[in-house]
């Protein structure tokens, strides 16, 4: 059997009752003064006050920080019906702003509400699990070689021969104007005889080592 519970008045709950009311009060008040009448002058206060819950909700989540502005903006508007019903203004005479911005209420009051109750969650983090070590697998050979079944002898290349070495270059280089003098001679003892030197003659005019005349004389072509 359940014990009765005593039900016990809390004093916060009391004081939210009341304030809630007055300031319901006071925007049908202010919405009447503006030109809403009937109905639309109770729907104003219960708009101001769910997109002040929808608000609310979103900062005690602590998803973005959008839900300041629409908090601020609900709070605004509760706050300045308060004070504009408290006799700093005429609600006989209500002004061309103020009538404006009752009759704009609705769609920001849609917009943020929509926003707030559509706003992307931040995306949780994927636990990420933990990689298991891959199993180690044992190769075992089936093709086992025929121990009786002679290894095969490798093959060796033959040796390539040595190449034969160059011959040496017969005779010694003659310096192009050594050879063009023993041309000159060659050529005006043809002109002054009639005849070619010969190399014994020209070995002589020329009073070179033999090797030299010999390399002289083969470049000449001469007997």
């Amino acid at each position: 059997m359940a014990a009765n519970r005593s039900i016990r008045p809390d004093a916060v709950l009391i004081q939210a009752v009341i304030a809630g009311a007055l300031s319901f009060a006071h925007l049908h008040d202010l919405a009447a003064a503006a030109g809403q009448s009937g109905w639309k002058a109770w729907a104003y206060p219960v708009s101001v006050d769910l997109l002040l819950v929808a608000a609310w909700r979103r900062l005690r989540a602590g998803r973005d920080r959008s839900s300041w502005t629409w908090f601020a903006i609900a709070l605004a508007a509760s706050l300045g019906a308060n004070v504009a019903t408290a006799g700093l203004l005429d609600l006989h005479q209500v002004p061309a702003w103020l009538r404006i911005l009752v009759a704009g209420w609705p769609a920001l009051a849609f917009l943020g509400g929509t926003l707030l109750v559509h706003a992307p969650t931040p995306d949780s983090p994927v636990p990420v699990a933990d990689e298991e070590p891959a199993a180690e697998v044992e190769m075992h050979r089936t093709d086992t070689p025929d121990e009786s079944t002679p290894a095969p002898v490798p093959v060796r290349a033959p040796a390539l021969a040595p190449a034969p070495p160059k011959p040496p270059a017969t005779g010694s280089a003659v310096p192009p104007a050594l050879l063009d003098h023993a041309r000159s001679i060659a050529d005006t003892h043809r002109s002054s005889t009639g005849e070619q030197i010969t190399a014994e003659a020209l070995t002589a005019r020329l009073g070179l080592p033999a090797s030299t005349c010999e390399a002289i004389a083969a470049q000449l072509q001469l007997t």
